[in-house]
């Protein structure tokens, strides 16, 4: 076999494997109360302590690596367009792309802002994960495109083609279907999918304006987003979920087993970041999204199996329309942003021109 079809192989195997297994074990300690406790907010604030320590580690053998090569300037994990072949001899370590973790006061005031989309991100979703079934997980949070879309028009001004208002009619006609089909429908986790899709949206514009705060780099962001999100959790976790948590110090908090698999969630918690990256440099951006709803479809229909869901023709009906509508909004995007490009090249070409004096 090709080293390089193998390497995309490797890559696409290892992000499908991270995202399904991320998602199985965050339902497991959301929902099952006999390895873990009902306290999503506890969960995942100890999912962002992990986090926090991973950056921190990796940014002390990043600094390492670095020492070893002078003249090495940090990797931007945002550059897409980066070799697609697996590294060659001589190629910085694979930790040199993360920066020291030392936190700054001032700048962790001003990524706060981000930190409270954050919270409820990822709040919004675990609580979502553990109030519905995992073959709806992906309904419940289908939103996010007709959210962004929206947010587009309304804070931007921009508005959208008749074919992306299609997509954006499938994806809803899909949620729709796929709701009513659910067997076993909750209200408020289906609300909590949509308020995660909300939060979704938000935080990718939100993290588009003060990633220039940490110089552009991601680990950076991911280091402080966690950090205050760490402290934004105590006083929320402690309101909604004390008396859960005192109750669980006598009995599964004590568990090793219990430990673990916080552990293990939070490392793929932060994995699933190096994974993504690592696909769409060794891809494509259309492919990584090609590739991230087969990823869901798989996802959604094993769960049928592994977690004994019910299914209805509707139910599964929906989880496909999601999807088709989802991987149609990839290409008509990536069709027109093409096409933009395309359109600027000229104009460009020309203002860089030489200039000739007559």
């Amino acid at each position: 076999m090709d080293p390089n079809a193998m390497y995309i192989t490797t890559v696409v195997l290892t992000y499908w494997f991270v995202s399904i297994s991320m998602v199985y074990l965050n339902k497991l300690l959301m929902s099952n109360e006999g390895v873990s406790i009902s306290a999503p907010l506890f969960v995942t604030w100890y999912q962002c302590v992990i986090t926090v320590l991973i950056c921190w580690i990796a940014g002390k053998l990043g600094d390492r690596a670095r020492a070893k090569i002078p003249l090495y300037s940090s990797v931007n994990t945002s550059d897409l367009e980066a070799s697609k072949s697996p590294a060659p001899l001589g190629k910085p370590s694979f930790f040199a792309q993360f920066p020291k973790a030392s936190y700054s006061c001032a700048t962790g005031r001003r990524i706060f802002p981000l930190s409270l989309v954050f919270v409820g991100m990822i709040t919004f979703n675990n609580v979502c994960l553990k109030l519905v079934e995992v073959s709806f997980y992906n309904v419940a949070r289908s939103l996010t495109i007709v959210f962004n879309v929206f947010f587009t028009w309304a804070l931007l001004g921009m508005t959208s083609s008749c074919k992306t208002i299609m997509c954006l009619m499938i994806v809803i006609f899909g949620f729709l279907i796929g709701s009513w089909g659910e067997i076993n429908f909750s209200v408020m986790g289906t609300c909590a999918g949509v308020l995660s899709s909300l939060f979704v949206s938000l935080n990718s514009i939100f993290t588009k304006r003060v990633l220039p705060v940490v110089d552009d780099n991601h680990w950076s962001l991911t280091f402080y987003n966690n950090c205050n999100a760490c402290v934004l959790f105590i006083p929320i976790m402690v309101f909604f979920e004390g008396d859960i948590i005192m109750a669980g110090l006598q009995a599964q908090l004590k568990t090793t087993e219990f430990w673990i698999m916080m552990t293990v969630a939070g490392f793929f918690g932060f994995s699933i970041g190096i994974v993504t990256v690592l696909q769409i440099k060794a891809t494509s951006p259309l492919s990584h999204n090609i590739s991230g709803t087969a990823k869901a479809a798989v996802q959604s229909m094993l769960a049928f199996y592994i977690w004994q869901n019910d299914a209805t023709l509707l139910g599964i009906a929906g989880i496909f329309t999601v999807l088709g509508g989802s991987l149609f909004y990839t290409f008509v995007k990536m069709s027109e942003n093409s096409k933009l490009q395309q359109a600027h090249a000229p104009l460009q070409q020309e203002m860089t021109a030489p200039k000739t004096v007559s």
